[in-house]
C-alpha cells in the first residue's frame, strides 16, 4: 500500500472570492484582517453561501485530483482558523480589537478579547463539513483551533489564568467534535501550533486540555493534533523567528501516551532529525513533505527520498504525508504541482 496523503487545513481562495483572511489582507504585519471580516460579514453580497458552496467543493475536488487521500475542508468560510471558530462561541468581543504580541513575540496583531465565560453555541461545523463531504468519497478532515493556541490569539479580560481558559475552550471545542463524530466524519484535527512554541505549557496542561477536547469521541473517529513551527507573513521569507524544532521530541512520548491517534509535524522547511519519529510508538506521524511558504516546487524525485529515509525510524503503515501546514499562501497551480509531487512520491514508495 502506498503511504497515505492528506492536507493540513487552509486552502487558496479563488478570485471570485473576495472574502478577506490573514492570507490576502496582509496577515499579522499588513491591514487589520479580523476588523476587514467583521465588516465584510456585516455587507456580505447575497451571492456569499452560493460562492463559499462553489469553492469548497472546487477546493475539495482538486485535493482529490491531485491525489490527496484524506483531503481537507479547505477553511474557505475563516478569517483564519482561530477566530472563526471564536466568533461562534460566547465570551468573546469581536468589535474592541486589542493589540497583542504573539507567538513568542513574532508578530503583533489587533485580536478579540475573552469578556466572559467561553462556551458553545449550536454547532456550526457539521454544515461546514457536510457541504465539503458531498464533493467526494473520500473521507474530509475538518479542523479546530486548539485551547492553548486560542489563548495565545486572543486577549484575556476573564479568565486570567492560561488553564482556565484553555479548558473553557477545550469543553466548547468538544461540542463541535461530539456533534462532527455524530454526522459521520471520521477526521477531526485540532492545531496546536503554540504546542512547539511553549512546550513547557503544552506538558502542564496543554495536552490534557487537548485531550478534554476530544473527550467522548467514538471509535472509527481519527484524532489528530496538528503542530506546525510557526508561519511567515510573506512568501519565499526563510529568515523568520520559528518555534524550536527541539519542542518536537519534548512532546514526541507525551503525545504518543495521549489519546490522540496522529500527529501532524513540519519536516519540509526545516528537516528534523528522523530519529524523532521512533519516540513515536503507537501513533501516526503525519510528516510534512513540501513547504507552504516557498514558491519553489518540491521535485517528485526530492521529496521520494526524504520520505524514504523517514521509513527508516518508522513502518509505513504509521506514516502519513501532508504538507507542513494550510496551503493559503500559495496560488493555485503552484499548489497543485506541489501536491501531485507529494502525492506522487509517496505512492511511489508502496
Amino acid at each position: 500500500m502506498p503511504l497515505l496523503t492528506t492536507t493540513i487545513g487552509a486552502y487558496p481562495k479563488p478570485d471570485y472570492l473576495d472574502l478577506p483572511d490573514w492570507f490576502r489582507v496582509g496577515g499579522p504585519s499588513g491591514e487589520d484582517p479580523t476588523a476587514a471580516y467583521t465588516a465584510y460579514l456585516k455587507a456580505a453580497p447575497a451571492d456569499l453561501e452560493a460562492a463559499l458552496d462553489r469553492a469548497t467543493r472546487e477546493a475539495v475536488a482538486e485535493q482529490v485530483a491531485a491525489g490527496i487521500d484524506v483531503p481537507s475542508e479547505g477553511e474557505l468560510r475563516r478569517d483564519n482558523y482561530i477566530h472563526y471558530h471564536c466568533r461562534h462561541l460566547k465570551g468573546f468581543d469581536f468589535e474592541n480589537l486589542v493589540e497583542k504580541a504573539m507567538r513568542s513575540g513574532a508578530w503583533t496583531a489587533r485580536v478579540p478579547a475573552v469578556t466572559g465565560p467561553i462556551a458553545a453555541g449550536a454547532p456550526f461545523l457539521v454544515e461546514d463539513w457536510r457541504r465539503a463531504q458531498a464533493a467526494s468519497e473520500r473521507p474530509v478532515k475538518i479542523t479546530l483551533p486548539g485551547p492553548l493556541t486560542v489563548a495565545d490569539t486572543v486577549a484575556d479580560r476573564h479568565y486570567g489564568d492560561e488553564r482556565r481558559l484553555g479548558a473553557a475552550m477545550a469543553e466548547a471545542l468538544n461540542v463541535e467534535v461530539r456533534a462532527l463524530a455524530a454526522a459521520g466524519c471520521r477526521w477531526i484535527q485540532i492545531d496546536e501550533p503554540l504546542f512547539a512554541r511553549y512546550p513547557e505549557k503544552a506538558l502542564a496542561f496543554g495536552i490534557e486540555n487537548l485531550e478534554r477536547a476530544f473527550q467522548g469521541t467514538p471509535a472509527g473517529v481519527r484524532r489528530v493534533v496538528h503542530m506546525c513551527c510557526g508561519y511567515p507573513d510573506k512568501l519565499d521569507e526563510t529568515d523568520y523567528l520559528k518555534a524550536d524544532r527541539s519542542a518536537y521530541f519534548d512532546l514526541a512520548a507525551p503525545l504518543d501516551e495521549s489519546g490522540v491517534d496522529a500527529v501532524s509535524i513540519e519536516d519540509a522547511h526545516r528537516h528534523n532529525d528522523l530519529a524523532l519519529l521512533e519516540r513515536f510508538r503507537g501513533t501516526t506521524v503525519i510528516l510534512g513533505a513540501v513547504a507552504i511558504s516557498q514558491t519553489r516546487v518540491e521535485p517528485r524525485e526530492e521529496i521520494q527520498a526524504r520520505l524514504a529515509d523517514a521509513l527508516g525510524h518508522i513502518e509505513a503503515a504509521r506514516l502519513m504525508v501532508a504538507p507542513d501546514c494550510g496551503l493559503g499562501m500559495l496560488d493555485r497551480a503552484t499548489v497543485g504541482a506541489k501536491l501531485r509531487n507529494m502525492t506522487a512520491a509517496a505512492a511511489a514508495l508502496a
